[in-house]
């Protein structure tokens, strides 16, 4: 019979667990600038703007996951916010990158879609999508608040300037980047609801 105390554990599980700390750590000490992207975005919010989120590929699902977070709240009470993932429309997507190619779709939704009130969330594991980095830039163009959650170095987004409020997973590994970007946007959805709640923190506006 086997007990617990028997089992070994499989080779490599320490190492598993301990590639994850330190971008968690670093994810810590990014506090200040987490908070203030944070309380950018309430801001926005609070003035009647809408959240548009978008990535490429594995990213694109983290698009759908954030605004189903911000439009329809898992916590009972907390206020329901205004969001839209430009990647939950395959007919859209598919349509504007047969047209006038992949790099376009984010940018020709965020043209017609969004305007300046509103913020713009592009993820990209590397920093270098360039469908990414056309949203971000045609967001900018049109005077939005621009967001990034990246990985790596950060990329030509980070490098660039283009986001307004960057935050980067401090790893290579796509695994642990997909793992500290969904820490991330569940810590900004908090955060942004905290700001809320604090009378006094946000501008006089009308929140839709």
């Amino acid at each position: 019979m086997t007990t617990p105390s028997s089992v070994s554990s499989p080779v490599g599980a320490g190492e598993l667990f301990e590639r994850r700390v330190a971008p968690l750590r670093d994810l810590a000490e990014q506090a200040g600038d987490v908070a203030r992207t944070c309380h950018a975005m309430a801001r926005r919010f609070h003035r009647g703007g809408t959240l548009v989120v978008f990535g490429n590929g594995g990213p694109s699902t983290d698009a759908q996951h954030v605004a189903v977070e911000f439009v329809h709240p898992v916590i009972v009470g907390k206020r329901a916010l205004p969001a839209v993932s430009l990647t939950a429309d395959v007919a859209t997507v598919t349509g504007v990158a047969n047209r006038v190619g992949l790099t376009e779709v984010f940018a020709h939704q965020i043209r017609l879609l969004a305007a300046p009130a509103d913020i713009a969330l592009g993820l990209s594991a590397t920093g270098d999508c360039a469908n990414v980095v056309r949203g971000l830039e045609e967001a900018r163009g049109l005077g939005m608040l621009t967001v990034a959650l990246l990985g790596g170095d950060g990329g030509r987004i980070a490098a660039s300037g283009l986001a307004d409020h960057v935050l980067v997973a401090a790893t290579t590994d796509p695994r642990v980047i997909k793992e500290v970007h969904v820490t991330m946007y569940h810590v900004l959805w908090e955060l942004v609801h905290v700001f809320f709640e604090q009378p006094g923190v946000l501008d006089p506006g009308v929140v839709r």
